[in-house]
């Protein structure tokens, strides 16, 4: 009898540890899910640059920094991937947010491409990556984002009237544009850069191309239906 008893008790004991490490580990699947995405509401795009068809069905945002190395690396690895696979296709629109994380340089250059726009949108696009390509590789924090490196890059991008450019900058004339990005960064309580929404799903990882894809790719299927 004593015997049958410590049996029950065993039994109890096992079943209560089975349950306990099932719901540990719902909770951590759970928990890994968040990681990866968050949805947030869809993200208002007006006024800001778009690579690609404006009826496109799915929309990927980053908020970046000019000043922001992986930013740079963002956009040389994954960004022409992107563009190659779905924007030029005409299934993505891109588009691209200023975040200042990076002080008065981020700034300053978020200014100047807010004017480029602004004045010279067909333009916009190459001044972005321009100003990009002349991050240096080595001492990210140097002082490099000025008005005489911004000039330089823009005096070759053809369509841009760099006098113009010059006393927007001096001027601050699109400040008020930058505000707006900066309002958007707090909203969306962006924490990294670069940060990428598609559709409403914040990524955790924005360099997990294949994650992209996937997201992308569920979006275009829901329009479809």
């Amino acid at each position: 009898m004593k015997s049958k008893n410590s049996g029950m008790k065993f039994a109890v004991i096992l079943t209560i540890i089975i349950l306990g490490a099932l719901t540990a580990l719902v909770v951590i699947n759970s928990e890994s899910k968040n990681d990866e995405e968050s949805e947030v509401k869809l993200l208002p795009t007006e006024g800001q640059p778009i690579l690609g068809e404006a009826n496109a069905p799915v929309t990927v945002v980053e908020f970046g920094d000019f000043k922001c190395p992986s930013c740079k690396a963002w956009g040389e690895t994954i960004f022409p991937r992107l563009v190659s696979e779905y924007v030029d296709t005409g299934k993505v629109k891109f588009s691209y947010i200023n975040v200042l994380f990076h002080g008065e340089e981020s700034k300053l250059g978020s200014i100047a491409a807010e004017s480029v726009l602004k004045n010279f949108p067909d333009a916009y696009w190459d001044f972005h990556k321009g100003l990009f390509k002349e991050q240096p590789s080595q001492n990210h924090d140097a002082l490099w984002i000025n008005q005489e490196k911004i000039l330089e890059v823009a005096s070759g991008v053809p369509g841009i009237d760099v006098d113009k450019l010059k006393t927007d900058i001096e001027q601050q004339s699109d400040l008020e544009a930058v505000n707006k990005d900066t309002e958007l960064v707090e909203e969306f309580k962006v924490q990294q850069t670069p940060t990428i929404i598609i559709n409403g799903i914040m990524l955790e990882d924005p360099f997990d191309y294949e994650k992209i894809k996937t997201y992308i790719e569920k979006e275009l299927e829901g329009n479809q239906l």
